[in-house]
């Protein structure tokens, strides 16, 4: 029986991209080195899909831009993107500054160093959660018509631009590290305005290389611009009240819709309920520069998304076609540089308020500059697409024949085929938050290509809930036998290296639940287990991989290695690209490669400080040796010194949205406790972050009397890096305004369960521990 015809059938034809856009749509733009075309972005003439992630420079202290950027370059980011906050820079008219923490020049400098090309925001409107969107109160006074082509206010944005351009001193040209500059942020309908300012710019040495646009929303833009959207699992931006978004559960199906009618939402005119996107139509490449990396908190919705949740968006992106995949945020940090009070607030004409010092995001590299576990769910999908981003690039994405019934639909498999005709990668995405997903029924795929149709696995497969898989179908490497399908994700592709006979190494991931198995293109091929186990079963080879399996694969002449990694090893896999050859190694410490060209570790005390290398031509892994000293840790001696005052179940607001309490409020009211560190943590080097586990509402930590940070509680734990809280020892307090219990704020599932517990009103102190980080150095290789 032809599988067309059997039950339990997943079925996809390859579908070419749509007939070429006409000139009136298409974009080319070059930098030089970049272009980007209608279709995909080059690189030197090569096919490449982009990574770009977001860390604001101004958010973060000078001192750890390094270290930050270049543990963002090994998680597989090839760009980094940042706002230029111009009410950062000007405070008052006439005195921009670009010293110290708000010196864009070295920033883009250092992240030239640690292999990144740099994405610029320009404005003058940002956004990113500052006060005025990011424009000076003095510009804000000003009696011009903002955000448009009044001649009052391009006056205005010509001198700051002029500014900007004077210190960049040409960095912003093509061939230059900066690859793209974006403009304006979210402006819906002025493209003459956003012309206008690319003009500006120019006028003042910014000559992009790339110039691009945000374009959800509907934003009307103009053709020089490529539009880039953006996707978000959770936003805070939605009433209190309001349960899950049909825009934010949208990003969780497969399909050809970019467009998001949610981000911004509230900023608009129209705000409204937003609605899920219904025209598929976009111009130029599919592109992102705002997918999710976590989620900020308002006072009055404070989501926070699961590691996979982050994962599974840009996950269900490459599955969409995406061929550039652009974070916000990647990296968080904290308004505390700049000093209080310019963060989004209801008080200066926002719908939201934000906290004063908090820019956490939940993001894959957190304020504290600690990666979090979405760091390495996105760490394995960029190592895909470096390896294979070539290829991917230039395929369309193609989508099954039977789809979700609608966004309620938490059953039917969704899947995707990203494919050129003659090869490809089935991409299966069966996660999503917040509604619990099934087990997929037993399946086959087929999948028709222009020359053949590719049946997989060779019996029927349950694809458990929560799998992301990118499955190889007819994959060719040079030099090796033909993969016909694999029911193993692709990693990366290691070449054979010094004795190894130029075999490649093809690095494949097993999903929980999935054997892994490989057909080959010619039936005589020669498998052997170097290590782990293999079994030819009806025609394909199902690999035993708890931990990993290294096959020996010969057919024709042709050669191959297949490294099989267990889930859990793969979880803990980095691929660096060290001085253009791409290395393996497994570790649970951050990794980075140093400005020597030496691997750099960050070894917690959560962590063994254990690194593997994999060497192809011994076909092994192989050990650093460690840090020569193990991190200390251990709890803080906290005393109580104030129990919590009464608080009401609101200070204000609107009917969705609750105003959060002052600082002076919380100071007053809070339950107060002072906080010893360990003697240790004052020794000089010393690096090392504390983590607070707390509830309540709103926390502030004070260094001898000063606040220096703020969270709002949402069940997570709190984690400070101590190195920027000032000089140690210190006197330490920690203020937690307590919760009412029917103060309307929403909360996740786990933290309103633990306030529905308390009697009235919450405010808790846990714990308080302190953790040494240790970066040490392994032999140059």
């Amino acid at each position: 029986m032809h599988l067309a015809a059997a039950a339990g059938v997943a079925r996809s034809r390859f579908q070419a991209w749509t007939a070429p856009l006409a000139p009136s749509e298409a974009i080319t733009a070059t930098n030089g080195r970049l272009v980007a075309g209608p279709r995909y972005l080059s690189r030197d003439g090569r096919p490449v899909i982009p990574v770009s992630g977001e860390l604001h420079f101004s958010r973060v202290p000078r001192s750890d831009w390094d270290r930050r950027l270049r543990l963002m370059r090994a998680g597989g980011v090839t760009a980094v993107s940042t706002y230029v906050i111009w009410i950062h820079h000007e405070a008052q008219r006439g005195e921009a500054s670009f010293d110290g923490g708000l010196d864009v020049a070295a920033f883009i400098d250092t992240a030239q160093a640690a292999g990144l090309d740099v994405v610029l925001r320009i404005g003058p409107w940002a956004h990113g959660e500052v006060r005025n969107g990011g424009l000076p109160d003095w510009l804000q006074r000003l009696d011009v018509r903002h955000r448009t082509d009044d001649p009052r206010y391009l006056d205005v944005v010509r001198t700051w631009f002029g500014a900007l351009g004077a210190h960049l001193a040409g960095r912003v040209r093509p061939g230059g590290p900066v690859v793209a500059v974006q403009i304006e942020n979210e402006l819906y309908d002025q493209p003459g305005h956003i012309r206008t300012l690319i003009g500006l710019a120019r006028e003042a040495g910014i000559e992009a290389p790339i110039w691009t646009a945000t374009a959800w929303g509907g934003a009307e833009l103009p053709d020089e611009v490529i539009p880039l959207y953006g996707g978000y699992g959770d936003g805070f931006w939605v009433p209190s009240d309001h349960p899950w978004d049909a825009s934010f559960r949208a990003h969780y199906f497969f399909g050809h819709v970019w467009d998001d009618p949610g981000i911004g939402s509230d900023q608009r005119e129209d705000a409204g309920t937003p609605a899920p996107a219904t025209s598929s139509g976009h111009r130029g490449p599919a592109a992102t520069c705002e997918l999710g990396g976590g989620m900020a908190a308002s006072y009055h919705r404070r989501p926070v998304l699961q590691p996979a949740d982050v994962a599974a968006i840009a996950h269900t992106k490459i599955g969409n076609g995406s061929v550039w995949q652009g974070y916000y945020m990647y990296a968080g940090g904290s308004n505390v540089w700049r000093g209080p009070g310019l963060q989004e607030s209801l008080a200066t004409g926002y719908p939201n308020d934000l906290p004063v010092f908090d820019y956490d995001f939940h993001a894959p590299i957190g304020a504290a500059g600690s990666r979090s576990p979405s760091f390495d769910l996105l760490r394995d999908q960029h190592a895909f697409l470096a390896a294979f981003g070539d290829r991917v690039a230039t395929m369309s994405a193609s989508m099954p024949e039977t789809l979700p019934a609608d966004l309620d639909d938490a059953s039917t498999l969704r899947w995707a085929l990203r494919s050129d005709g003659t090869s490809g990668f089935v991409v299966i995405g069966q996660h999503q938050p917040y509604v619990e997903m099934r087990d997929a029924e037993p399946t086959r795929f087929a999948v028709e290509l222009t020359d053949r149709v590719v049946e997989l696995p060779t019996a029927p497969v349950t694809i458990p809930a929560g799998t992301m898989a990118r499955w190889p179908v007819g994959l060719r490497l040079a030099g090796a036998p033909e993969i016909e399908w694999a029911t193993a994700s692709a990693v990366t592709i290691l070449d054979g290296g010094d004795g190894g006979g130029g075999r490649p190494t093809l690095v494949l991931r097993a999903e929980r639940g999935i054997d892994p198995a490989l057909a080959f293109a010619d039936p005589g091929v020669e498998v052997v287990a170097r290590t782990g186990a293999v079994a030819l079963v009806d025609g394909a080879w199902v690999v035993t991989a708890d931990d990993s399996a290294l096959l020996e694969v010969r057919a024709g002449g042709t050669a191959l290695d297949v490294l099989v990694l267990g889930p859990d090893r793969a979880a803990r896999t980095w691929v660096l690209d060290r001085g253009g050859r791409r290395t393996l190694l497994i570790a649970d410490d951050d990794l980075w490669t140093a400005a020597d060209g030496s691997l750099a570790a960050r070894t917690t005390g959560a962590t063994a400080g254990v690194v593997e290398r994999w060497e192809p031509a011994s076909g092994q892994f192989v050990r650093f040796a460690g840090p020569g000293a193990e991190p200390r840790s251990g709890a803080c001696a906290v005393v109580a010194e104030r129990a919590p005052g009464e608080v009401p179940a609101s200070y204000g607001g609107t009917s969705t949205r609750g105003a959060a309490p002052s600082h002076d409020l919380v100071r007053r009211t809070g339950a107060v406790w002072t906080v010893e560190l360990p003697e240790w943590t004052a020794e000089p080097g010393v690096d090392a972050v504390i983590d607070l586990e707390w509830a309540g509402d709103v926390a502030l930590l004070e260094v001898d009397g000063t606040v220096v940070a703020d969270r709002f509680w949402d069940g997570t734990p709190w984690r400070l890096d101590l190195g920027t809280l000032g000089s140690l020892p210190a006197e330490l307090r920690l203020v937690v305004l307590p919760l009412h219990s029917d103060n309307p704020v929403w909360l996740p599932a786990a933290a309103e369960a633990r306030r529905r517990e308390s009697d009235g009103q919450l405010a808790a102190l846990d714990s308080i521990a302190v953790t040494e980080r240790i970066t040490w150095t392994a032999a140059r290789e």
